[in-house]
């Protein structure tokens, strides 16, 4: 891929609504897809923390069980994505979707031992990856152009609003009914996601069937020619490594608690913390996405990841409860923006044949940063501080983020140079 393929794309002067984004049948029928299995899924890790701390009364062993959610979906990244590119992405999407069903309605099963219980929580996560890759593949196909980058905006409205719901609805709905059936609705959940992506999507021919000269690899095989692919192309890495840095600035989610002891605050006050970022995200996506110009989103890229490291990096001055509020919202709609851009980018900048690989190996370094991260950052923290490390993050950040905007703004003007050459001979 040449680097004009990634951001040339996104200089359109067409005005994209997000009304005309709903008017795609296809695009319909995913979204309501993914909100469906979202709000499942956030209403299922309240479900078994619950049921966990209930039966075992550990911590360590709830955590785990939490982690066990989220953690293999980057081995899924890895050695599952590609199924996407070899298969039809509508049947992967349907097929992920019914083997999560299955699984977690055995999980729904009253008395299940923690070793199987743990196996088959790892195995929905494990699912996650393909079902996710297909559908980041698919998308610039139903989404042609400008219509791309707004769809990707709608989905990270969706996907904040959807989490928040699902967090605050599931404590409510399982202290009314019992974690169990709590499970057993996540089950129906997917089920429904599989009848939207079936019934709303139409057919396609597996990408690496439909393209001439592509030889069939092992997963493995598939895999190192993704990461060659992303690695060997300027643009692509600088896209990759903007979205991973919007993913690393989060760590004061993973510390929200002994952040909120250090300033001063109680419970009420950890609630306010971890709100702040998908509420900044929620507008952030619904701002940039509606209201910033289309041939701006691609030029103001690398300002906007500077930008967002900024609101981590003031932390360092240990502001108040109302102000850190302020700065983490900040930090996500900023963060957002140029997660949405440059994936934009980064999955129309792939060939189609390798777009479900690629997409699959960004996700999980993103899912790989957001777990280790606070992990790391707790680390430090107990020994300089939790605020002190959140902003040491925001300044690590800034020296990531610098470096990546000067390549990026010389990418585009050798771009716009190379136009108008053309245009002059």
């Amino acid at each position: 891929m040449s680097s004009g393929n990634s951001s040339g794309s996104g200089l359109s002067s067409e005005r994209v609504t997000f009304r005309s984004v709903f008017a795609v049948r296809e695009f319909r029928a995913l979204w309501s897809a993914e909100g469906l299995s979202q709000v499942g899924d956030q209403l299922a890790r309240v479900a078994l923390a619950v049921l966990v701390f209930d039966r075992t009364d550990s911590a360590l062993l709830t955590g785990l069980t939490y982690a066990l959610t989220m953690a293999p979906a980057f081995l899924g990244g890895i050695f599952l994505s590609g199924i996407a590119d070899r298969l039809p992405r509508r049947e992967v999407m349907v097929m992920a979707d019914l083997a999560r069903a299955v699984l977690i309605a055995a999980v729904a099963i009253p008395g299940m031992p923690f070793p199987v219980l743990w196996v088959l929580v790892a195995a929905v996560s494990f699912c996650q990856a393909p079902f996710k890759a297909a559908q980041l593949a698919l998308l610039p196909a139903i989404l042609p152009g400008d219509k791309y980058v707004t769809g990707m905006a709608i989905r990270s409205i969706t996907i904040q609003t959807a989490q928040m719901i699902g967090f605050a609805a599931g404590g409510v709905l399982i202290n009314a009914i019992n974690p169990y059936l709590g499970l057993a609705l996540d089950a129906v959940t997917f089920l429904g996601s599989a009848a939207f992506v079936r019934f709303g999507v139409r057919q396609r021919p597996a990408a690496r069937v439909a393209t001439e000269g592509v030889k069939r690899e092992s997963m493995l095989k598939s895999a190192a020619g993704g990461l060659r692919l992303i690695w060997g192309d300027t643009s692509l890495r600088t896209l990759l490594t903007l979205s991973w840095l919007s993913g690393f600035l989060i760590v004061y989610e993973g510390l929200a608690a002994p952040y909120t002891a250090e300033i001063g605050g109680g419970t009420i006050a950890i609630g306010l913390i971890l709100a702040s970022d998908p509420l900044g995200s929620a507008i952030g996506a619904f701002v940039f996405g509606r209201w910033v110009p289309v041939p701006t989103r691609t030029k103001v890229l690398g300002a906007l990841g500077i930008a967002s490291c900024v609101p981590v990096a003031v932390v360092l001055f240990h502001p108040g409860l109302v102000l850190s509020v302020a700065l983490f919202a900040l930090a996500g709609a900023l963060g957002t923006a140029v997660m949405m851009q440059s994936t934009a980018l980064f999955t129309r900048g792939v060939p189609d044949h390798s777009r479900a690989q690629a997409s699959g190996l960004s996700q999980s370094g993103t899912a790989t940063i957001q777990g280790l991260s606070p992990l790391l950052a707790g680390l430090v923290a107990d020994r300089v501080g939790t605020a002190n490390t959140v902003g040491a993050v925001g300044i690590i950040g800034l020296l990531i983020a610098i470096p990546a905007a000067i390549i990026w703004q010389r990418m585009l003007a050798g771009q716009a140079d190379t136009v108008e050459q053309t245009g002059s001979a």
